[in-house]
């Protein structure tokens, strides 16, 4: 045992008391409120906190996650307290990467927050989210045979690719509540025509799970 366990042992501090002192730092690419765009909680007033870094590199993301600052816990709990929305959504990026996230979402927790979390699926979920919303990438369709979450609230996939057998690959894989299909967009055009053929497809198969289509409404009205 070293001098630091020793001394944490004699005054009583936990390990998880101790990563609170200590006050560990966070990639965070921004915090704001606004309603949730997308799928199933679309309208929810919620706190967006948007993690840096990501596991995946899909060309046609919309976030950049590699322009981020680190922020204590401290400071982004600080931050999430500054507004009245009592749901949050954990996002990114890929928010199941953050060393510590546990500890952030634990604090989150026992302040009463809702939790939410947009995830690739490709690693295990934190056990404080009270909704997975899983956004598995049919250009990584490989990576998704090995390994994925085995559970999703919702699952969203958007159409970045020929996506039919990707779907129903997925549909294996992850058991879900509500399966989306979102249109890929890229410089400013959508494959909105591909989507809803697709989804027709899918949802034209007898005794399977039903599609339904998830777009971007926040960027229809205006709002981040």
């Amino acid at each position: 045992m070293g001098n630091a366990d020793l001394f944490l042992r004699i005054s009583g501090i936990t390990a998880v008391e101790n990563l609170l002192i200590s006050n560990p730092r966070y990639p965070i690419v921004e915090i704001f409120e606004s309603l949730q765009g997308e799928g199933f909680n679309t309208g929810m007033p919620c706190i967006f906190v948007r993690f840096g870094k990501c596991n995946l590199a899909c060309p046609w993301c919309d976030t950049d996650y590699e322009r981020f600052e680190y922020r204590t816990l401290q400071q982004i709990v600080e931050k999430v307290r500054s507004f009245s929305a009592k749901n949050i959504i954990i996002t990114g990026g890929e928010p199941t990467i953050q060393p510590n996230i546990s500890l952030l979402l634990a604090q989150f927790k026992r302040d009463g927050y809702f939790l939410a979390i947009e995830t690739n699926g490709l690693r295990a979920v934190p056990p404080q989210i009270d909704y997975i919303s899983a956004s598995p990438k049919a250009m990584y369709a490989e990576k998704y045979r090995r390994r994925c979450i085995d559970f999703a609230h919702e699952v969203r996939i958007v159409m970045d690719a020929d996506a039919e057998n990707f779907c129903q690959q997925i549909e294996q894989k992850i058991r879900a509540e509500r399966y989306y299909l979102s249109p890929c967009e890229i410089e400013g055009k959508m494959n909105l025509l591909e989507t809803i053929a697709l989804l027709g497809k899918l949802n034209q198969r007898p005794n399977k799970p039903k599609w339904q289509l998830s777009i971007q409404t926040h960027k229809l009205a205006g709002i981040e």
